[in-house]
């Protein structure tokens, strides 16, 4: 199965639970990851507010795709799924080849 990173719609999130708090997608795509008060990863939404409830997701901006994927597979938690939103198939991160 082919995944095109140009045209599918994506949407991501990071498991808290195996964050290292190492910062690499903060670095990577500070719009789309931001640190909390507990030193921990989480997504934000297009609002800007932090989305702190476990497994919840936020779609990938078009233009931020290589880079939240690159965070995913560069993250040494291995915590951040990139999951393609028309099948929920794993692209980057725990489960994607």
């Amino acid at each position: 199965m082919t995944i095109s990173t140009e045209t599918d719609e994506l949407s991501v999130w990071v498991d808290q639970d195996l964050c290292t708090g190492d910062g690499l997608c903060v670095q990577y795509a500070p719009e789309v990851f931001e640190f909390d008060i507990d030193g921990l990863a989480y997504v934000k939404g297009p609002d800007g507010e932090l989305r702190q409830l476990p497994g919840e997701r936020v779609d990938v901006p078009v233009h931020l795709r290589l880079e939240v994927i690159d965070a995913a597979k560069e993250c040494p938690g291995e915590c951040i799924h990139v999951r393609r939103n028309a099948d929920d198939a794993p692209v980057a991160g725990p489960g994607a080849d």
